[in-house]
């Protein structure tokens, strides 16, 4: 073998290197979530835990195929009105009252995203806004959901039907489990075939007809998946809290995701799960001074927007490539 071609070889081992960023990012997170119970309000964590999924879900459509919805509440709190109804009224066993939640979610995400997905942008947004207040106004007039009052002393029940989960620890183990699954299905979706064409829609639509992908098919199939992973966390948050409300279906509910979303960083992996840590902190922190969090939540919206548009990790990635990139730069 020549010395050209050594070097060519080693150019092909050193191009394959081993990128440890993502194996590192999962050891610290399963760690901080090993450590965190004992650390913070076991409560605090597995809400934390159900928004950063809810989050995730939601950055999978705006981040990933780019279309921003307004619409997510009708998901989160549908599926913890269907979860809380299963588990109160028709005594379902915990994993299987969060599997209707789910499949009730998607069917929701179905119906809405066949009315909502013929149009883009604005519109597309305009429309799933509309879409949910409509939603809002059935579960407050129906009944199963108790109007104001919602679905309270929700059963947590047994697990399997052996695993209490009115035992703290029992049911923060759920949460964590249900949220990585959650997790590891989106980075799946996205690292997918498919997730490589949601990409090409969000860059360049026109692009992908183009080149024959049926782009409504797509889109409606991300739209009803991400509805799915929203109902996921929104029927563990009914079991964790014990109680379904409006609070959960109201259209603010879409606006905190969606500031969870852009605050942490749009597009990626971690961003979504910073985000919610943080609006959920400052939430919990703020919760009885009597001040009034929409006011801090705005202004952190402005901050973000006007600072940091790619949002804390996106910020942080893009100062740390510039640096791998040239080393010599802040000398």
């Amino acid at each position: 073998m020549s010395i050209t071609d050594n070097t060519d070889f080693a150019d092909r081992g050193a191009g394959r290197s081993i990128d440890w960023k993502m194996p590192v990012a999962i050891a610290v997170l399963l760690g901080l979530m090993v450590v965190a119970p004992f650390v913070a309000y076991p409560i605090f964590v597995m809400k934390l835990l159900c928004f950063a999924l809810f989050a995730s879900a939601f950055n999978m459509l705006l981040g990933y195929t780019g279309l921003l919805s307004f619409g997510h509440a009708t998901f989160f709190g549908g599926a913890a009105y269907a979860t809380a109804h299963a588990a109160k009224v028709w005594g379902l066993e915990p994993l299987t009252a969060i599997l209707f939640g789910t499949i009730c979610a998607a069917a929701m995400g179905a119906a809405m995203g066949i009315v909502a997905i013929r149009r883009q942008g604005i519109y597309f947004a305009m429309t799933t806004l509309a879409l949910s207040q409509m939603a809002y106004f059935l579960f407050l007039r129906a009944p199963f959901t108790h109007a104001e009052d919602g679905i309270q002393n929700v059963p947590r029940g047994r697990l399997l039907g052996m695993i209490d989960l009115g035992e703290t620890m029992a049911m923060y183990g759920l949460v964590c489990a249900v949220f990585l699954v959650g997790m590891a299905v989106i980075w799946r979706i996205v690292h997918s075939p498919f997730g490589q064409v949601l990409k090409a829609i969000r860059e360049n639509e026109a692009r992908a007809i183009s080149l024959g992908y049926r782009v409504d098919r797509y889109k409606l199939g991300a739209f009803v998946m991400s509805a799915a992973l929203t109902g996921l966390a929104g029927s563990t948050k009914a079991l964790v809290f014990q109680i379904a409300t409006l609070n959960d279906v109201a259209w603010h509910m879409s606006g905190e995701v969606i500031l969870m979303t852009l605050l942490g960083g749009v597009g990626t992996v971690l961003g979504p799960i910073v985000g919610a840590g943080v609006i959920v902190a400052i939430q919990n922190m703020f919760a009885t001074t009597g001040f009034p969090v929409s006011v801090i939540m705005g202004a952190i919206f402005v901050i973000c927007v006007m600072l940091f548009r790619k949002g804390i990790v996106g910020t942080l990635g893009q100062y740390l490539r510039q640096t791998r990139r040239d080393p010599g730069a802040k000398e």
